[in-house]
Parts: C-alpha cells; structure tokens; sequence
C-alpha cells in the first residue's frame, strides 16, 4: 500500500506519545505511523493494544540514541516527517542521575536531526517536517503575583478570557531560558540544537512547550496517577513542602489535538507554547482528587484526607509554572477542549476501571515481557 505521507512519532509508546500514535492512526489512514520506541520502564505498548493491528501503524524498537539504527528507519520507511516524543522526563530521576538524562534528551535529538538531515537534505525540504516536542520546565518559574486586594486564583484575559492564574506573568514564547533541573536543561539544549538546525541547514522544524499533561495511560511516579493508585490503596500521599508550587495543567488528549494542528498547520521555525488556561497549587489539586476518588469507590468525599503526608520538599523545585497560549489560539485557533473538573472525573474514572493495567505497570511485569520478547 502506498502511504500519503510516512511519518516517525518517538516514544510513541509513552504517555502523551501514545495518545498521539492513536490519533494519527485513527484520524490519517492514508498515512503510516511508525512508532519508534525503546520501551524503557515509561514505555508500554499495552498503551496502543487498540491500534496494534491496524494495517497503517508500524511499531519498531530502537533506541533514538542509536544513529545506524535510526538511519535505517528513515530510509526503510521514507520518512518524510518526524513528531519527536522521546525524552526522560521525570525531575526527581534526572536529580539521581543527570547523566541518563543528558544522553537521551539531548543526544537522542541530535541524532534524529542528523539523521533526517542526511536523508532529506538531497532531496530539498519541500515536504518535510522535524516537530519537537518540549516542556514550559525550561522556562524556569512564574512569580505567584495578584492584583492588589484579589486573591489568586482569579480570571485573567492575559492568556484567555478563562484563564485561571495564579499570578500576572506568563510564560511567552520569545522568554528567555533559564532551566533550573537537569531535566530542564537537557531539554532546553535539545530545543536549541533544533532551531540550530533550522538555521544552519534550513531543516523545517516546530518547538513546541507544554504544561502539566494528565489523562489515561500515565505512568504511575507521576503526580495524578499515583495519589489516584495510593488512594485507591488507602497509602500515603507524599506532599514536597506545603504542597504550594503552581502548575498549569492540561488533558493529553488536547494536547495531542494541538500537536496534530501544529504539525500540519503551523508555521517552520516557529514555536508555540501549549497549556491549559488552568493552574493549581498541587496542595489544592489533590484535594480535588481525594474527593474525586473517594466519590467513585464509593467511599465519603474527604474521607482519605489524612492520607496526605508533608516531605522535604525537591531540590530546585521551581514554584509555578504559567503557560500563554494565546498565540496558538490566535495563528492557529486551538483551546483546550475540556475544563479541568471534567478532565479529572475522566482520568479518576479511567485509572479505576483499568486497575489491571495499573497494577501492571506498578509491578514492572511489562518490562520483563519486553524484555524477553525483544531480546
């Protein structure tokens, strides 16, 4: 079969690369998809069970890192675009071992941009795309700011007529970076050697920064997934300080639609920041999904409150995150589809219907089975 176009989604088999993976093969059966994946602890391809057999979608093992593997992709396959996922993206993980972080995120980009280069750079640009996929992280912080004599959180029509902050600054796309995690910094590295890319070879490339995604398929030591699973389990709730840092939060699905629209309708060389119009303190947050949870095993709203255990709080630990995606409603017309208690409803509701997913995950038996089927 002749594919329209033959298009590379890295870490297709993660959290938001999955959602993404699902989307363009459902939405695009003229193109093939090509889900490169090295199935580390965050990837599973459990996450695509719905999608595995559809004659358009192609998965392969590969590390991003492996530059003759992934040359042999490009010229396999024909690829003619590139959605860059892959990352180690867990703060916590690159404070242990910043190294593993470094290699993958910025390496790991480098090599795809070599790569695709040494593949297209022949034939001309005409038709080609490397779209990656970063963090509001390497922005650094937000001040927690508020109008005199109105407490935050309040409406603010900088961002949106909905947009509910936590203070007056945003994070615009012209910011200047100031990573303040090794995560953060591996990012933004992988980001500039992007646009170096695009300036030095003419590569057509997208950056894109996003939020705080939540929804299905999260892997569990992140914040949504895992209270829900401790709640459910009745363990405790760890809180770094106060609980009081502020993150902007948006639903993967909406995420993924926004990187559907930018990369066919957005502009080379342009970046655009993607959030949800929505923050919260973490503190508030899981309040909400204590009471959400609750609610839905039955049990009284509030009633697992005092799961929540105060610890030291993480080194670095920047204070509030605050997308502006106002340019990428304006240029391009996308919002986010879902407020932000829906969202919540949904991805409580998803995470306790599929607690066999969920205790697979928590017990690492998927890695063990990948790692015998792909030895």
């Amino acid at each position: 079969m002749d594919f329209k176009r033959n298009i590379v989604i890295t870490g297709g088999a993660g959290f938001i690369g999955s959602h993404v993976v699902r989307l363009f093969v459902k939405k695009y059966p003229d193109y093939r998809i090509i889900n490169l994946d090295c199935l580390t602890y965050a990837g599973n391809l459990a996450n695509l069970k719905d999608v595995e057999n559809e004659p358009n979608y192609v998965f392969v093992k590969a590390d991003i890192c492996d530059y003759e593997e992934v040359r042999k992709v490009m010229a396999y396959y024909s690829v003619d675009g590139i959605i860059h996922l892959a990352a180690e993206s867990h703060v916590d993980r690159s404070i242990v071992d910043p190294f593993t972080f470094a290699r993958t995120n910025v390496m790991g980009t480098l090599t795809l941009l070599q790569a695709a280069r040494e593949a297209w750079e022949p034939q001309g640009w005409e038709g080609k795309r490397f779209y990656h996929i970063s963090t509001d992280e390497v922005y650094g912080a937000r001040e927690l700011t508020h109008p005199e004599g109105i407490e935050p959180p309040y409406s603010t029509v900088a961002s949106g007529e909905h947009h509910l902050a936590y203070g007056e600054k945003f994070f615009t796309e012209d910011l200047k970076y100031q990573p303040h995690s090794p995560y953060s910094a591996a990012k933004a590295s992988s980001d500039h050697f992007v646009r170096a890319y695009h300036d030095t070879y003419g590569m057509p490339t997208i950056v894109t920064n996003c939020s705080n995604n939540y929804g299905p398929y999260q892997f569990p030591e992140k914040l949504i997934p895992l209270f829900i699973n401790n709640i459910r389990n009745r363990k405790p709730l760890p809180v770094y300080g106060k609980g009081e840092n502020v993150r902007d939060w948006l639903f993967v699905e909406d995420h993924a639609r926004a990187i559907d629209l930018i990369f066919h309708k957005g502009a080379v060389a342009e970046t655009y920041n993607i959030g949800g119009f929505n923050e919260w303190k973490n503190i508030d947050l899981i309040k909400i999904l204590i009471k959400t949870t609750d609610r839905l095993l039955g049990r009284a709203e509030g009633e697992d409150i005092d799961l929540i255990t105060y610890v030291t709080d993480r080194k670095g630990h920047d204070l509030r995150y605050a997308i502006d995606s106002s340019k990428l409603r304006d240029q391009l017309g996308w919002e986010p589809s879902l407020q932000f208690e829906e969202g919540i409803e949904k991805t409580v509701k998803w995470y306790l219907d599929n607690q066999d997913w969920l205790d697979n995950v928590t017990s690492g038996e998927y890695v063990k089975y990948y790692e015998q089927m792909y030895k």
